[in-house]
């Protein structure tokens, strides 16, 4: 196992949690076998050229990013889908389940601050 796979798989599997998705998940997204997605993690294979520019676009990232090679990665304003996502894994708040109205109050602060993160 290379070192530089180790890394493209570190970074592939910190992205993937930070998501909140599941091997299976991102596999789906991607058209590819969870086998395959938990391959790239443990660094025992590595995603075509496609699937890598595929990865990079959908976690936001370049690249050379993802390969390890020194480049900050770029953040971006979560979409509405990643913030439901989020929203989605927190399930309540204080004991008490998430309404459809408090859903879209979460959603809107977190763009706020997001939006002001500078």
């Amino acid at each position: 196992m290379a070192s530089k796979d180790r890394v493209l798989g570190s970074r592939i599997r910190e992205l993937r949690k930070n998501k909140g998705l599941r091997q299976a998940e991102l596999a789906s997204l991607l058209h590819v076998s969870q086998q395959a997605v938990g391959s790239w993690e443990t660094g025992r294979t590595a995603p075509g050229a496609d699937t890598l520019n595929e990865l990079a676009d959908y976690f936001g990232v370049t690249t050379d990013y993802l390969l390890g090679r020194p480049e900050e990665k770029k953040e971006t304003v979560p979409s509405d889908s990643d913030l439901d996502k989020m929203i989605d894994h927190a399930r309540s708040f204080d004991g008490k389940a998430v309404t459809d109205h408090d859903r879209e109050i979460i959603k809107a602060y977190l763009k706020g601050l997001y939006a002001n993160k500078d």
